[in-house]
């Protein structure tokens, strides 16, 4: 993982990436929460959907919209932090010209934000949306979704509620032609996953797995649940919160 800067309109843009060595790897762009609210890109939740990425082999880039950190310029409410997006994707696919398939993951406003870049880019092949602020922003742009995803949603969330206007918009959004969109409630996860990045991570990343492969999703684990079950290991959230640190 290297630390790059490349060039947004409103200056420059720090973020984190990782390269696969694979040939042809998929990529994918990891969207951070609400700046307003210290979101940046060494958030937990965003840090354990980048480390799911670059463990599945993608090409993985997550970042700091403007203001945030080294990056550049001021916020402007998620009109200048999509363009933040489109430019962090179009320098993405440019390092990766080969790559097959292109997903993107956001965290809370980075799942808005993203979602948004969604109905842009119709050279993106999959989304995994994490604590969408149904509650705070209007989300009719979905109309329709153009390609399928997975919402994800911690069912003790004190921020993002109440819990079923999250699943009404699965719902809403499932009902659409040729698109599936997967629902994952971590039943114990706060806002801000605590001790659930576990979770986080393995539905995060056994639903990428069976998007890639067509086959069902594995959701949440119940604490009941065997580990051999599931197709992503990670001992406990200490070992993401320990390489997080270690970075830091």
């Amino acid at each position: 993982m290297v630390e790059v800067l490349f060039n947004g309109h409103a200056g420059r843009i720090e973020g984190r990436y990782h390269k696969s060595e694979r040939p042809n790897a998929p990529v994918a762009l990891i969207l951070h929460p609400d700046p307003n609210f210290g979101g940046t890109m060494n958030n937990k939740v965003v840090y354990s959907l980048f480390t799911c990425f670059k463990d599945l082999g993608f090409s993985v880039l997550r970042f700091n919209f403007r203001g945030v950190g080294r990056s550049q310029g001021t916020f402007d409410d998620g009109i200048g932090e999509l363009s933040d997006a489109t430019v962090a994707l179009d320098w993405l696919q440019n390092m990766n010209p080969d790559a097959k398939q292109c997903w993107i993951a956001g965290y809370s406003f980075g799942a808005w934000i993203g979602l948004q870049l969604l109905m842009r880019r119709p050279d993106i092949n999959n989304f995994i949306a994490v604590t969408p602020p149904v509650n705070e922003k209007d989300f009719s742009f979905l109309a329709p979704c153009p390609t399928s995803g997975l919402i994800i949603q911690g069912g003790k969330d004190e921020v993002v509620k109440p819990v079923e206007d999250v699943v009404k918009l699965a719902k809403q959004l499932n009902r659409q032609r040729h698109v599936e969109i997967d629902f994952a409630m971590i039943e114990d996860g706060d806002h801000m996953y605590n001790e659930r990045l576990k979770d986080l991570y393995k539905v995060c990343g056994n639903y990428v797995i069976s998007a890639m492969q067509k086959r069902p999703v594995i959701t949440a684990p119940r604490p009941e649940d065997e580990d051999e079950e599931l197709l992503l290991e990670n001992d406990a959230d200490d070992e993401l919160l320990d390489d997080y640190d270690d970075e830091l």
